[in-house]
C-alpha cells in the first residue's frame, strides 16, 4: 500500500513540475495569450476569411519586400510577392513580383526567394507557441500584437548572429476580406 501512495504521489508531483515548466518556457506568454483571444474573435467576425502582409528588409543588401496572403474560409488562395526596395538594378524582372495561386501556393519554383511561407494565422499562432516564442539562452524573444491586438511581431535572434538573423514573422496589417 505504501507503494502504491509513493508511486502515486510522484506522478502528481512530476504532472505539477511539467505543467509549470510549460508556462515557463514561452517568452510574453500573458501577451501572446491576449493576442490569441483577439485573434480567435477576428476570426470569427471574418469567417476565418482574411488578406495579411508581412514585411521584410536585409540590412546586409539594403532590399524590402512585402508577401501577402490570402485566406478564405480558411484556407489559403493566393500569395502575392513584390521587392519594395532596393531590389530593382539586381533582381531579374521575373523575380522582382509574383502571384501563387490555390494549386501553386508555396511552389518549389519560389523556394529561395525572400518571401515569406504561406501559412494561415492560426498556423502562425501556432508556431509562436510552440517554436519562436520559446524562451531560449542563446536568442532574444520578440513579441509584438499592433494590428489590433493580433499578432504584428513573432519570433528571435540568436545572440550569435550578426546580421539578418530574425526568425519568425512581422505582419504589417491584417484585414477582413
Amino acid at each position: 500500500m505504501k507503494h502504491t501512495i509513493y508511486l502515486l504521489a510522484c506522478l502528481i508531483l512530476s504532472s505539477v513540475v511539467v505543467s509549470c515548466a510549460s508556462d515557463d518556457d514561452m517568452d510574453y506568454k500573458s501577451d501572446f495569450e491576449t493576442s490569441k483571444t483577439a485573434w480567435n474573435d477576428f476570426k470569427a467576425a471574418s469567417n476565418n476569411s482574411y488578406i495579411y502582409v508581412t514585411y521584410g528588409g536585409s540590412v546586409f543588401t539594403s532590399y524590402g519586400w512585402e508577401t501577402t496572403i490570402t485566406v478564405s474560409d480558411g484556407i489559403i488562395i493566393q500569395r502575392d510577392f513584390k521587392f519594395t526596395a532596393g531590389a530593382e538594378e539586381h533582381i531579374p524582372l521575373v523575380d522582382l513580383e509574383w502571384t501563387e495561386h490555390e494549386n501553386e501556393i508555396n511552389s518549389p519554383e519560389h523556394d529561395y526567394t525572400s518571401a515569406t511561407v504561406a501559412r494561415t494565422l492560426d498556423e502562425v499562432y501556432n508556431i509562436s507557441e510552440h517554436d519562436w516564442l520559446l524562451k531560449r539562452t542563446d536568442a532574444t524573444s520578440y513579441f509584438e500584437a499592433e494590428n489590433q491586438g493580433l499578432i504584428s511581431t513573432s519570433g528571435y535572434v540568436k545572440k550569435s548572429c550578426q546580421d539578418d538573423c530574425f526568425v519568425g514573422i512581422t505582419i504589417k496589417s491584417i484585414e477582413a476580406l
